[in-house]
């Protein structure tokens, strides 16, 4: 049975809120992040992030819900029409990374493998993306490590119901 776009997306968009709530926790008063970006919820950063307040639950999750979505979005937008499990570690390591990760075949070997169907090797790729750059020096980060894996085990089952 063929899947709706539609159905695709929310459900890539759940799988990934899915890995990235564990990998994120829950905050709900302003952090810096390992390199040092004004965090808060579950991940989310940006010029709204106020330092001192704290966030209601509802306000958290309807961030999240928002940024994941716009991660999902953003990869569609560059890949289009990717399985559901490729979409949603893709999105999910966008909405950490940046959407370089899966867009910019410049400078990203997973992108080229996307962009050429190649999903195994883009799955494979995931785990490169462990580092944060830190007082100006890329530096791999445990919990980096651990996300890009989970993202690449879930990738990688991409041909699975």
């Amino acid at each position: 049975m063929a899947t709706s776009k539609q159905t695709r997306i929310a459900t890539a968009t759940a799988l990934a809120m899915a890995i990235a709530a564990p990998a994120e926790g829950m905050r709900r008063i302003a952090y810096y992040d390992p390199p040092g970006v004004l965090t808060v919820c579950l991940g989310h950063t940006g010029p709204d992030v106020v330092k001192g307040k704290l966030y209601s639950l509802d306000e958290c999750h309807a961030l999240f819900s928002e940024d994941m979505a716009k991660a999902v979005s953003a990869v569609e937008k560059c890949v289009p029409g990717l399985p559901v499990k490729v979409l949603a570690a893709f999105a999910d390591a966008g909405f950490n990374l940046g959407s370089i990760i899966a867009c910019n075949t410049k400078e990203s070997t997973a992108a080229r493998y996307l962009k050429a169907g190649d999903y195994d090797a883009a799955c494979n790729q995931l785990p490169r993306w462990d580092k944060a750059r830190i007082g100006g020096i890329l530096i791999p980060l445990p919990g980096l490590k651990k996300r890009r894996a989970l993202e690449r085990d879930v990738c990688l089952t991409w041909r699975q119901p």
